[in-house]
């Protein structure tokens, strides 16, 4: 009969627990939410235009590319992987690298020939105002005379 110590019944555990989470980044981050897309971005509208913020730390400014057509906002890029030093070897990388794409349609059409983007300490803010078209308008009522 075999016996397992208490160190043993530890490293079981710990090995487990990694299999689950190593399974449940696999399946959620796929069907049910989208966890793990590089890079985050949040996009609110302040009644004038569309302001879109994404966290991109260790990305050079150079590699992004910032397209709006009609409605639809296009981020892409790539973040390399960070060089470790001479000798040294990866114990473990969290960090996601790659090529990034993402796309995300506005309600309403932008006027692309104002659209601007900054990208200051890492963190990239587009700004594009709406169309004229798409602009709520007040309609004045003419009273009919008799």
């Amino acid at each position: 009969m075999m016996r397992f110590g208490l160190r043993d019944w530890s490293r079981a555990f710990e090995e487990m627990n990694r299999m689950r989470q190593d399974m449940d980044s696999l399946f959620t981050g796929t069907w049910d939410r989208p966890y793990n897309v590089y890079p985050a971005i949040n996009i609110y509208d302040d009644g004038e235009s569309y302001v879109a913020r994404a966290e991109m730390p260790g990305v050079d400014a150079a590699s992004l590319d910032v397209s709006v057509t009609g409605n639809t906002l296009t981020v892409k890029g790539e973040r390399k992987p960070e060089p470790l030093p001479a000798g040294a070897s990866s114990h473990r990388r969290e960090c996601d690298c790659g090529k990034f794409s993402r796309s995300f349609r506005l309600s309403e059409a932008v006027d692309s020939s104002k659209v601007s983007a900054v990208f200051t300490n890492g963190v990239l803010e587009v700004l594009m105002p709406r169309a004229d078209i798409a602009k709520a308008r007040k309609v004045q009522i003419l009273a009919e005379q008799r």
